[in-house]
Formats: structure tokens, sequence, C-alpha cells
């Protein structure tokens, strides 16, 4: 028997290789697909803003890394100095250290994004928040009064106005960048379930429009391998609305398999090898056989590292 839809996602073509450089932004699904590349090698660089989960908040930012001048505008609330435009992890107590964090960040972003290979977009909701006062996009709302912002649903048209103009600019700036445009299956059940709905149906006739128009384009399936194929609660976690580890793993998995190169899928497990080994922690590390492990872990580590000096090891708690 059947219990499964079987979804087709033709191959990507040209496909992710290995040691290119991939950028990822948006929702906190992208953290999911970003852990798991560097994980397996890659030279990532994931949410400079850190997240955002609405179009406009993602082209902003991705516009503002294309800016020769850039000066963060901030304001003091609940005893931090934060920005709009900035996720609540760059505040900051000093005025100066919270500039100094964002203008460091937007600068690593600018310099990774001239090189990048990939750019990976995850848009999680077309709702977007505005100061009332000043009808200003906020990508944070950083714990303001509930007054102070006027929540609207953003138009189709809108939506692909905004991010066609962001990829236009994004393809002056690096004519060689490709990306992969995707859904996050998080729902935003705050919104309620009819109204996310809604919102999750515009952002994806909005990125089937514009994959469409530019060669350089590609959709993902992220939202429909975890609402359509998976389907079911077992797979979330206890909140009912972010995916388990499982339904991670298994989107994953077919993102390696319709993304990224086939015959690179062998390199990238030697490297996750390594890097499970570099994590682990024994109970008894003074014991001869631990010792051994260390001494097979560094002598595959060093031959891995002149394979591939590109190779970065994050280091994960």
């Amino acid at each position: 028997m059947q219990f499964q839809l079987p979804v087709s996602i033709p191959p990507l073509h040209p496909p992710i290789r290995f040691g290119e450089k991939v950028m990822l932004t948006g929702s906190c699904f992208t953290g999911h697909m970003a852990r798991q590349l560097r994980q397996h090698g890659f030279s990532v660089l994931e949410n400079p803003n850190g997240i955002l989960f609405n179009p406009l908040s993602v082209a902003r930012s991705l516009e503002s890394y294309l800016e020769a001048a850039f000066e963060p505008e901030l304001f003091y609330l609940n005893e931090l100095w934060n920005s709009w435009d900035y996720h609540s992890l760059f505040s900051h107590p000093e005025k100066e250290k919270a500039a100094e964090q964002m203008k460091t960040s937007r600068a690593q972003a600018a310099a990774f994004l001239k090189e990048a290979n990939w750019l990976v977009i995850t848009l999680g909701s077309a709702f977007q928040y505005f100061l009332k006062e000043e009808n200003r996009p906020v990508a944070n709302n950083h714990r303001a009064p509930g007054q102070w912002f006027e929540k609207r649903l953003l138009e189709i048209d809108f939506i692909e106005t905004t991010l066609a103009r962001t990829l236009q600019e994004l393809a002056r700036f690096n004519p060689g960048l490709k990306i992969i445009l995707t859904i996050s299956p998080v729902r935003h059940i705050r919104d309620g379930v009819v109204e996310n709905n809604r919102s999750k149906a515009r952002l994806l006739e909005v990125v089937h429009r514009l994959c469409q128009t530019y060669s350089h384009l590609y959709y993902f399936p992220a939202y429909e391998l975890v609402i359509d194929v998976l389907r079911d609660y077992r797979f979330y976690d206890l909140d009912l609305v972010h995916p388990n580890f499982a339904a991670t793993q298994f989107v994953w998995e077919t993102f390696q398999n319709s993304c990224i190169a086939a015959e690179d899928h062998a390199d990238m497990q030697e490297v996750k090898a390594v890097f499970t080994g570099l994590q682990h922690r024994p109970r008894f590390p003074e014991t001869a056989a631990h010792q051994r492990f260390l001494a097979q872990i560094a002598a595959k580590k060093e031959a891995l590292e002149n394979r591939f000096p590109w190779l970065e090891w994050p280091v994960e708690n």
C-alpha cells in the first residue's frame, strides 16, 4: 500500500556544489538548513539581520547589504538600544555596541554576498507590522506596546514588485548569484489558522510568479514536504506548530538529494562524520581508547583540510 503522496522535485540545474558559498536568510526554518550545510562542510552565512519572517523585511535587509554607506537607526526601549530592522539578538544596553554589532554583521553580509554562489530565501508570513506614527515597516517589535503597530496582510502584487526590485539589484551586485526560494512550513497560528493559510497562499503565488520570470531562481518545496507529504502531528513539536527533528531531517535529506550534486555526497558525509566526532563528549576522556579515537579524528580532519582548504569546523554546544 502507498501511504504517502509522491512529490516530484526536479533536480536543481545546475546543482549546488561542495565548496560553494551559500547565504541563507528568512524565517526560523532557515536555521535548520544552515546548520546542516555547515555540518556537511559548506561555507555558510545565516540571517545577518537575525530571523525575518515577512518578504518586506527580507527585501529591506538584502538591499541594505548593497548600500555603500550604512548607519543603523536605533531607538531606546526596555533598557536596550534596538533597531526595527534587526532581531533583538543585536540589541544592547550600550548604544555604541548595538550599532557596532549591526554594522559588523551588515559588512560581513555584504562581503559574503558579493562572492556567494547561492542565496536561499525562506519566507514565513505575508503579514507585516507597521509603526502607526511613521507608517514604517518593522522586522521585530522588541516587546513594544501592541498599540504602536498596525498589522497588514501584504497584497500579492506588492510582494512581487518588492521582491522583484530586490532580485534585480542583487543581480547587478553579484551577476553569478543563483537563488532558491522556499516557504517555511512553520505555521503562524497566532495569526489564526485561516489567516495563516491566506498568508502562505500569497507567498506561494509570488514565489512561483518570480521563478517563472527569472531563470536564476528556483523553488524548493519545503512547505509541501511537511504539510502535504508528512502531514501528521507526530512530525511537530509539542506546540503543534514547529516541525520536529524527524521532519527537518526529512526536508534536509530531500534538499540534499534534489539540490546538491550527487557526486559530492560522499565527501559531505566524511565531513559530517568528523564534525560528529569533534562534538563527542566522552565520559572518561583519559582512557587509551578515547585517545586513539581523538588521534583518528585528528588524522581524518587533517586529510579533509588538505583536500578542501575552505573547510571551517563549526563550534556547537
